[in-house]
């Protein structure tokens, strides 16, 4: 007859101690804890809400959050170097879980070689960011579901002042938001992986303006841009805030003629945005300074329209068409810069577009990351996915709040990217 099995607690408290709480260094008694600061909530469903997006095998999902042992003799002796590049591939979200486990791990997060290693690793891939304020009292909140992982996970916001914040955007892991701290008007740009943050100067114009946070991976900078605009019976320049230079810079004035839209995007270093007066598009040239406008017709019988930045220099245009809501549809269009026409790419098929909209008159919010644009509306719990490259639809379950004071715009989480 064989040995006799050791007890189950034996066998878990042996486990447990053969787990290393540190890297390079040899396994000590812990107590089992949950980690803080980053929660997750539940997971997305299968793949049939991202079906370009492979399901991991049963085997592989069982052990993407699973609490796997591990042997000291294997791990202790890693080097640090490839310990780093280990860490770098682990997705981001997962990782941040290790801060409270040790100060080694988390010295590790902020590590310089751990930075380089992680900047050279390929985007964790497309996340949705949903952040909106509850009582007045209350700090704000923030989600994020990540679309490869399919799994959404809460992100502590209360780092941040209490001032009345909303989402401006994000861009290369920053997250920029803009309000009011009781005396004027704020910006503040943060990482919400590595808890940094940091207040821009005032601007030369400080009134509440459109801003857009454009990252330079490049340069290691960012900028944000606050568009011409019209304030009470001033026209405000347009204004670039850079990193580097920790400043605002006055550029020129938008052609009084036009009257901004809140609807622009940004890419390939220009802000191109709707005017409605006249209706047409204008287009910022950042390294210039200086405004074009592009005689691009916009369609007829156009409700809504929505700028949407693509890939490299690829710009999208999204709105309804018709008149009456049985005739009314989605359609996408894309900027031909050459010969300066919108040329339609696709329609929302009449299914999704009937879900998305119940009533012809529902607002909708519409925005976009590397050919990929998501569509809310303010009643549904869902939104809806198109892949420009795939030309494939999709339901997203969990991407949008029933809350009609919550923002949502993708974000890319990223260790690497500084605030200074």
């Amino acid at each position: 007859m064989g040995d006799a099995a050791a007890p189950p607690a034996a066998v878990a408290a042996a486990a447990r101690a053969a787990r290393p709480t540190s890297p390079s260094r040899p396994p000590k008694a812990i107590r089992s804890t949950k980690p803080r600061g980053l929660d997750e909530e539940t997971a997305a469903p299968a793949a049939a809400t991202f079906p370009s997006i492979k399901a991991p095998s049963a085997a592989a999902a069982s052990l993407l959050h699973a609490d796997v042992p591990m042997e000291a003799r294997v791990w202790a002796p890693l080097p640090d170097d490839l310990l780093l590049e280990v860490l770098a591939r682990v997705p981001p979200f997962l990782l941040f879980r290790l801060r409270p486990v040790s100060r080694r791990w988390d010295s590790i997060l902020h590590d310089p070689a751990f930075l380089a290693a992680h900047a050279g690793v390929p985007s964790h891939g497309p996340c949705l960011l949903t952040f909106w304020r509850g009582a007045a009292s209350s700090p704000p909140q923030c989600s994020v579901l990540s679309l490869p992982l399919r799994a959404r996970y809460k992100l502590p916001f209360g780092f941040l002042p209490a001032w009345d914040l909303w989402l401006v955007g994000s861009s290369g892991g920053l997250v920029c938001f803009s309000g009011f701290d009781g005396a004027g008007f704020r910006t503040v740009v943060c990482n919400p992986l590595t808890q940094t943050w940091r207040v821009l100067p005032d601007m030369h114009y400080n009134q509440q303006r459109q801003l857009v946070l454009a990252v330079d991976k490049k340069r290691r900078s960012f900028k944000v841009i606050a568009a011409s605009d019209v304030y009470g019976d001033k026209t405000l320049p347009t204004e670039v805030y850079d990193s580097k230079e920790n400043k605002w810079s006055v550029h020129q004035m938008m052609p009084a003629a036009n009257l901004c839209s809140s609807k622009m995007a940004f890419c390939d270093s220009r802000l191109y945005l709707e005017t409605l007066s006249p209706l047409g598009l204008m287009m910022y040239r950042v390294d210039a300074g200086n405004w074009e406008h592009i005689p691009a017709k916009f369609p007829r019988s156009l409700l809504d329209g929505y700028l949407v930045a693509g890939a490299r220099t690829r710009l999208f245009l999204v709105g309804r068409i018709g008149l009456y809501s049985t005739l009314q549809s989605m359609r996408i269009w894309e900027l031909d810069h050459g010969r300066t026409v919108w040329v339609e790419i696709s329609r929302m098929p009449p299914k999704y577009f009937r879900a998305l909209l119940r009533l012809s008159a529902e607002r909708f919010e519409c925005f976009g990351q590397d050919n990929l644009i998501c569509f809310t509306s303010w009643n549904q719990g869902k939104g809806l996915l198109y892949d420009v490259d795939k030309k494939a639809w999709s339901w997203i379950a969990g991407c949008a709040s029933q809350l009609c004071n919550s923002q949502i715009c993708f974000y890319e989480p990223r260790f690497d990217t500084l605030i200074y």
